[in-house]
């Protein structure tokens, strides 16, 4: 458990993180732009230097051939458990830049938040833990038990060359644990663990109609239109009941746990209202057999993201487009392979694609998703963290998102992952005014302090 010598250090030098986390927030390391890649190498050395600034004997920059990863490692108790911590520096494009009520890189605090791209993902959360480790080394001199930190710049983009690199050498990250901070809690007042994860299928579709744009006068009624027969190919997909059409997928799911369907079914936290407040929405949509926890954490989805295609300024020009572009994305629930659901996705596309057009199916990016049983017992010490810090238990629940490298270290580092993130349900990531709540950064520091204390033996 934390000794009261690594609380106070958190406690002191609590604003002096938070100062950190701002200049940290400064870089626009946007994986996904290929502008930004001086911004994201940066942000990747600064998360180096705040390394060497902890302590950590080893520490090293890897090149990739993308993006570098930070990788950290503190081996001084041969008879204690070996932690891996994961983390991103990383951050999502911040357009579209006029709903931010302030500059995206330009971290403000307001009620109580700091408001940035990337504050509660991830950078926010990564801080936290490296303010909980510096508060152990400073404080008695080095860590309570053995770890190795490993940061990456490109899980925004499909993180494939921290997969590469795992794949190529996996004894060099081998631990008893994983500990990822990057997911949320039910409220500051109801604290949850994460037991589960979807997976992911990025794709683009492509739908070519006639050989040039065509003038919709003189060939309207009897030419191919690619943005219509995209509409109409969605909706064969899913339609306004939110079923998925794919056969083979809705072959593959497998019934949940009658625990986790029970607690779904009765919602005793009441998370439906309150996912209707957040979003802003009369009522929820999808598929009505299923209620609104499972729909987010153990079903699958089909979203689109965007249409491109045809004429989209202002005034008006009367054409019928070449071709048109959608992005679309599935989850999936855990256990299911995004390649093997990419063909049953290509082959569904291929059939439900209106006559009289060409269509092209690209995947961009995927992951698996992950299951974590809560008897394991790191999640135990988890669990016991939590409640220690926070004075109420954590129910487990699962999270719709996904973390393709938590599968990644389930299935080749064969490590139980502990998904123990402090963000909020209206912290907004991925959209405009992201925001990371300075008392749930406080908490967070302390809980991750008082879990590695927990796992010294």
């Amino acid at each position: 458990m934390t000794t009261e010598a690594v609380r106070s250090y958190l406690r002191e030098h609590h604003d002096r993180f938070v100062a950190e986390l701002a200049t940290w927030l400064k870089i626009a390391s946007v994986s996904t732009s290929a502008a930004q890649a001086e911004e994201v190498r940066r942000a990747g050395v600064w998360a180096h230097e705040k390394l060497v600034a902890i302590g950590f004997p080893v520490v090293e920059t890897i090149a990739t051939a993308g993006h570098p990863l930070v990788f950290a490692e503190w081996l001084a108790h041969p008879g204690q458990p070996t932690l891996l911590i994961y983390g991103h520096y990383d951050v999502q494009p911040a357009e579209p830049l006029e709903a931010w009520l302030s500059l995206p890189f330009a971290p403000a605090i307001r009620d109580g938040n700091i408001h940035a791209r990337g504050a509660v993902d991830d950078k926010g959360q990564v801080m936290l833990v490296l303010a909980a480790l510096e508060a152990w080394s400073r404080s008695i001199g080095g860590l309570p038990i053995n770890v190795k930190v490993i940061l990456e710049g490109e899980e925004e983009m499909g993180g494939e060359s921290i997969e590469a690199w795992v794949r190529s050498g996996p004894a060099r990250l081998r631990a008893d644990a994983a500990l990822i901070c990057d997911t949320h809690m039910v409220g500051e007042k109801q604290p949850s663990l994460i037991t589960g994860l979807r997976g992911i299928l990025y794709t683009e579709i492509a739908m070519h109609g006639p050989a040039r744009d065509l003038h919709s006068g003189s060939y309207g009624g009897v030419a191919p239109n690619p943005i219509h027969a995209l509409c109409v190919l969605i909706n064969r997909l899913k339609g306004e009941d939110g079923v998925i059409r794919i056969p083979e997928l809705t072959a593959a799911l497998q019934p949940p746990p009658r625990a986790e369907k029970k607690f779904w079914d009765a919602d005793p936290l009441h998370l439906e209202e309150a996912l209707c407040r957040e979003m802003g929405v009369d009522s929820l949509v999808g598929e009505e057999a299923y209620p609104p926890l499972e729909r987010i954490g153990a079903r699958p989805t089909l979203e689109v993201h965007g249409i491109r295609g045809g004429f989209t300024a202002k005034g008006a020009k009367t054409v019928i487009p070449a071709e048109a572009l959608a992005k679309v994305s599935l989850r999936l629930p855990a256990g299911l392979k995004p390649a093997e659901v990419f063909v049953w996705f290509e082959k569904a596309v291929r059939r439900h694609t209106p006559a009289g057009h060409r269509v092209e199916v690209i995947q961009l990016s995927g992951g698996e998703g992950l299951v974590v049983s809560p008897e394991n017992p790191f999640i135990k010490a988890a669990s016991a963290a939590i409640e220690s810090t926070f004075g109420v238990a954590p129910v487990f629940m699962r999270e719709g998102g996904s973390i393709p490298v938590a599968a990644l270290f389930d299935q080749i580092l064969q490590l139980p992952v502990v998904l123990m993130g402090f963000g909020l349900p209206d912290d907004g990531p991925h959209g405009p005014n992201e925001k990371f709540s300075l008392a749930q950064f406080a908490r967070g520091m302390a809980t991750v302090a008082e879990f590695l204390g927990r796992l010294r033996q």
